[in-house]
């Protein structure tokens, strides 16, 4: 079969003949249907093995992580997914058993280093080797074509929404920066799970038409010096009850710390190398949490899948076959998608 793969490290991944794998005890194949593309892809072709092995990665592997498709065949102990049956694949690696994934927090899981897609074989490619089903979502009428971003972009999105809805009573205010792929998911998950008013930040009018589009009450171009004044002035005055920072670079910091609110949240889910030097006793809103992540939970991603069969969120994609990779990549790094790029393997 034919898979995406970083080969050497520092140099750019390549379209390879492999074997197809087969299940051993615990494992299922899973054939593709989708695989939809991320930032952090870009990144990790770019690493030096100085870097990429000390967290257990070696080359060659199979990008992708944003997986969907069918059950193809299992291996002996498994039992309770069948072949032919459409699933989505939970994104961040977690190991089950470590006092975080006891507790529901298998975000911060110390295991999760190494994962389909990264570090090891992921889903740019006709079939994917999956250990166990703990990590594995059914799909009832969802298309597993366009399901793949779901467990990664509308997780990690969520994920972030999860954590602020407490503060999102009738009258409030929610604003997200950045209204690319994850920031489109937060202002669905907002609309869609509180009575906040959502304004959407961006500096591209195409994401911000986007933004309006998927349910954000205002739109706010550029990331300036006087963008948390608009904000200050679509509030009353009063500020936000939550911030969500997609890019993370310093001027988002910094309008997003501004923005919040007294007993307001601040989440930076961006990582664009951003930095706030302000002292914190003239610069942080006071009682406000401020907090940072990567990634989302198996419960996260079950709640995203099923907010999507039930048809209270939607996942746009643009569609690109495995031999135009490279185009769709370059489409992601230049912002020119409406949607979430999906991958699907030529057949």
């Amino acid at each position: 079969m034919l898979a995406y793969r970083i080969v050497e490290w520092e140099r750019p991944p390549r379209l390879v003949e492999v074997p197809v794998p087969e299940p051993g005890p615990g494992q299922l194949l899973v054939r593709v249907a989708g695989n939809g593309l991320c930032h952090s892809d870009l990144a990790m072709s770019q690493l030096p093995g100085s870097l990429a092995e000390p967290l257990g990665w070696s080359v060659p592997f199979t990008l992708g992580h944003e997986i969907a498709g069918w059950v193809a065949a299992t291996g002996d102990g498994i039992s309770d997914v069948a072949e032919g049956q459409a699933v989505a694949l939970v994104s961040p690696a977690s190991c089950g058993s470590c006092e975080y994934c006891i507790r529901g927090q298998d975000s911060a899981c110390p295991h999760g280093l190494v994962g389909r897609g990264y570090g090891r074989d992921g889903g740019l490619a006709g079939y994917v080797l999956v250990d166990g089903t703990r990590g594995v979502i059914p799909l009832l009428h969802l298309d597993p074509v366009v399901a793949g971003p779901l467990t990664d972009a509308g997780a990690t999105s969520y994920h972030g929404v999860r954590r602020v809805l407490p503060r999102l009573g009738p009258g409030s205010v929610a604003v997200v920066i950045g209204a690319g792929g994850l920031g489109a998911f937060a202002i669905q998950f907002l609309r869609a799970l509180s009575p906040a008013t959502v304004i959407a930040v961006d500096t591209n009018e195409a994401r911000l038409a986007y933004a309006r589009e998927v349910g954000a009450h205002h739109a706010v171009s550029g990331v300036t010096r006087s963008t948390a004044n608009e904000l200050r002035d679509l509030t009353a005055g009063r500020g936000a009850e939550a911030v969500l920072d997609f890019v993370g670079i310093d001027h988002s910091i910094s309008v997003g710390i501004r923005t919040v609110r007294p007993f307001g949240a601040f989440a930076l889910i961006g990582s664009n190398g951003g930095t706030f030097a302000r002292p914190w006793y003239g610069g942080l809103p006071r009682d406000a949490d401020v907090f940072h992540f990567q990634g989302s939970s198996i419960a996260d991603a079950r709640d995203v899948v099923a907010l999507a069969e039930r048809g209270e969120i939607r996942c746009d994609v643009d569609r690109f076959t495995l031999s135009e990779v490279t185009d769709a990549y370059g489409q992601l790094d230049q912002g020119a998608l409406r949607g979430r790029a999906v991958v699907t393997p030529d057949r």
